[in-house]
């Protein structure tokens, strides 16, 4: 099957009150172990590729493992580019083929922003490439991206921001974060917020970002095997499956994939000193990506048997 656009999802995904995860891929365990679940859970999939990814391992590499990951499946697939942070790098996966891009205009003033979203949407919609965008900023570091507070989205700004951009999605800032450590005291996010940026944005698809719920089992996991992980919080997941009944079509997950191999692979290695196969410590990496993976989307993002 080939690689499809996200329209189609999301379309479903805002008429049902579910989301569509989209997982962060770097490398050949966690593609198969975030397709493994979503065969198993029959749901719709997006993997999407970081700034670091590709200098980690390489746009060509990634596109051949999604490649082989399609002839064995027939799950609908999107590969997204997850906070493109200008135009050029934008083009080159979308000429690379694509399906859908981020680009990041966030840290832009409102104006400049517009100016270089539109030019991207010009250029992805030529060639049938979906284009997100971001309005407001989140706190936190992932990769390239950080920012030291959040700057909450306004829900009267997005609806010119999408009127005028032409973008086919937006990612808001609602009070999530990058990162393992997103809340510090009570976790909360503006559910308020995002009601009103959907009710004035009907129909439109909604992206959440720094969505990770950073599950306490794998934090657990990590510390018990020597990991110095202490106080990360993530979004609790009721607030998740409600952001998702109220336009938002898209949730990222990217650090619950990091933590499951990790505190993985630290277990095995306290566990079994002697060890040093690869494919030894790997493989119950990817398992636990897998069973992270089916975790999410039946308990988080409804998208269970999902697929037409």
């Amino acid at each position: 099957m080939p690689i499809t656009a996200p329209g189609s999802m999301f379309e479903r995904a805002y008429k049902e009150g579910f989301a569509v995860g989209a997982f962060n891929v770097n490398n050949m365990e966690i593609i198969q172990g975030i397709i493994s679940a979503a065969e198993e859970e029959q749901s719709p999939l997006i993997l999407q590729v970081s700034a670091g990814a590709r200098r980690y391992a390489g746009q060509n590499y990634i596109l051949k493992l999604v490649e082989a990951a399609l002839e064995g499946t027939d799950l609908p697939i999107c590969l997204h580019l997850d906070h493109g942070q200008n135009f050029q790098i934008c083009k080159e996966v979308i000429d690379g083929g694509f399906t859908s891009v981020m680009i990041d205009g966030s840290h832009l003033p409102f104006e400049e922003n517009i100016e270089l979203t539109r030019q991207v949407v010009d250029y992805a919609h030529e060639r049938s490439v979906w284009v997100e965008a971001e309005l407001g900023q989140l706190a936190g570091v992932e990769d390239d991206v950080s920012a030291e507070k959040s700057i909450y989205t306004d829900p009267e700004e997005a609806k010119e921001f999408v009127e005028r951009s032409g973008c086919d999605s937006l990612a808001v800032a609602i009070g999530t974060s990058h990162g393992a450590y997103k809340f510090a005291g009570e976790p909360k996010i503006d559910l308020e917020r995002l009601e009103k940026i959907s009710s004035l944005l009907p129909g439109f698809p909604l992206v959440l970002h720094g969505a990770s719920s950073v599950l306490t089992e794998y934090v657990e996991m990590a510390n018990q095997h020597g990991g110095k992980i202490e106080g990360a919080r993530g979004v609790p997941e009721e607030m998740l499956l409600r952001a998702a009944g109220s336009g938002v079509c898209k949730i990222n997950i990217d650090t619950d994939i990091r933590l499951a191999m990790t505190a993985t692979i630290r277990k095995f290695f306290q566990e079994n000193p002697s060890e040093f196969d690869p494919r030894k410590y790997l493989k119950p990496a990817r398992e636990s990506v897998a069973h992270m993976v089916r975790h999410k989307i039946r308990h988080v993002l409804g998208s269970s048997h999902k697929i037409a």
